[in-house]
């Protein structure tokens, strides 16, 4: 027996991004030029990863598409059904990305599954052009469809890494597409104008399939709806009134009224906008379901599912409550609209002295960031992160001066683990720490309380 081509998690990883490293320094431009996704339909045809008959949803969106992908999986789960889930990006470890009912795919199957993909990956890779590249994502979806294969997946829940319509996500053949708020970002890739970025997004609607969205900028909308009449797909949209209402806060979420599961339901996870990714899940799952075997869809069981898959979702890094003594929160707001909806989702919860800790890339709102979350603090502790070599923080001096103008007491700390020291000091055992950046910053915070999230 030949000796594995892969031994451990970072072994693997470095060949996934291998085919990536030959574009470092070159600028790829808007993705409708530099993104191709051929070679991953190569490799899914070549190992049969799309033979196996299965329900597919497909999550896009500018913010809150991981919520509700982590949220539709719960349901699918809580309704009977073997779940698989894609999410991107990871908190501690690459395969939190892939998930079976909750679970990340373990070390030694990840490496075996990849090993057993190589020889295929290699034979595609050396027929590509210079500028072609097998994409990250498209083998991390790879990896994650044989995975769901040995499982017997019957549905899965896939988030787009970026866009939509060019993203190696959207490969599958869904029957169901969901869109979270769509705004302004990524515009070097996705188009200086929302409805160009909503028409990246709407890529991933299939011919005859269902769409669903919260309510969305009326040009977002209007994109949408085309899409889905182009393909002869069925399109609907969640007005306000249809969304779940929040009730009030819980110790450790918030209680929500939906529909027909009016009744209060207590949702795990204290975003105030979970709410709204609750909704858009119950609605895209009861789709899914409907052409999946199992409980009657308006049955009382059916009902019971859904309250018990809301009530025990979990979805770590988003208003994410670390500790008690001192209370230690964290959230990935990298824009003053995520900013301000975090300062309105830790209203009522905040015990004094308040002392932020704030990481966002200057390519991101730093300033919207720290207009928002400045004036909740007696104290804000800009800081960095190197977890992610492609990430540049905006130069201290200045970025101290901006943040001044939202907060008096404003310090500087070269990393996290330096930041927080000081927070703690500052803190004591009875004020709350409000940690606040991209997504690095939260994984930084995960591994410095020493979290783990293989099992959600």
């Amino acid at each position: 027996m030949s000796a594995p081509r892969f031994t451990s998690e970072a072994e693997a990883v470095t060949y996934i991004f291998r085919s990536m490293r030959k574009l470092r320094g070159h600028d790829r431009g808007p993705d409708e030029k530099s993104r191709d996704t051929t070679p991953t339909v190569r490799l899914l045809a070549r190992c049969s990863l799309l033979n196996m008959r299965r329900e597919y949803g497909v999550v896009t969106g500018s913010k809150g598409k991981g919520s509700t992908t982590a949220i539709s999986a719960k349901l699918l789960q809580a309704l009977g059904h073997t779940t698989g889930m894609i999410s991107s990006p990871h908190l501690v470890s690459w395969r939190e990305r892939i998930r079976v009912n909750g679970r990340a795919i373990p070390e030694p199957d990840f490496c075996r599954i990849l090993g057993e993909l190589a020889p295929e990956i290699d034979a595609i890779e050396e027929t590509l052009g210079p500028m072609q590249i097998f994409s990250p994502q498209g083998l991390f979806l790879a990896v994650a469809l044989r995975w769901f294969d040995e499982n017997h997946v019957s549905a899965a829940i896939l988030e787009v890494g970026r866009g939509g319509r060019f993203d190696d996500i959207a490969v599958v053949p869904n029957m169901l597409s969901l869109f979270t708020p769509i705004m302004l970002e990524h515009r070097a890739q996705l188009g200086p104008t929302l409805e160009r970025i909503a028409w990246h997004k709407a890529g991933i609607i299939k011919a005859g399939s269902y769409a669903c969205s919260v309510a969305q900028a009326p040009e977002v909308l209007r994109v949408l709806q085309a899409e889905a009449e182009a393909l002869g797909a069925e399109f609907t949209w969640l007005a306000p009134m249809d969304m779940a209402q929040v009730r009030g806060q819980t110790a450790h979420g918030l209680r929500i009224a939906l529909g027909r599961y009016v009744e209060d339901i207590d949702l795990p996870l204290m975003g105030e906008f979970q709410a709204g990714n609750a909704t858009l899940a119950v609605q895209g799952v009861g789709n899914m379901h409907g052409r999946l075997a199992g409980i009657p869809h308006g049955s009382q069981a059916y009902v019971q599912a859904i309250r018990r898959g809301l009530e025990t979702v979990v979805w770590p890094g988003r208003v994410h409550k670390l500790s008690e003594t001192p209370q230690v929160f964290v959230d990935g707001a990298i824009n003053a609209e995520s900013a301000q909806s975090l300062a309105r989702s830790l209203n009522g919860r905040l015990t004094a002295p308040v002392i932020a800790v704030v990481g966002v890339p200057e390519d991101k709102d730093y300033a919207g960031v720290y207009r928002e979350i400045g004036p909740l603090a007696d104290t804000l502790i800009l800081t960095e992160t190197g977890r992610n070599p492609s990430l540049s923080f905006p130069a201290a001096e200045g970025a101290l001066a901006l943040a001044q103008r939202s907060c008096r007491d404003v310090r500087f700390a070269g990393d996290l683990d330096a930041a927080l020291a000081q927070a703690h000091a500052l803190a004591g055992r009875h004020g709350s720490i409000v940690i606040v950046g991209t997504q690095s910053i939260v994984a930084d915070s995960m591994q410095h309380y020493g979290m783990r999230f293989e099992q959600i």
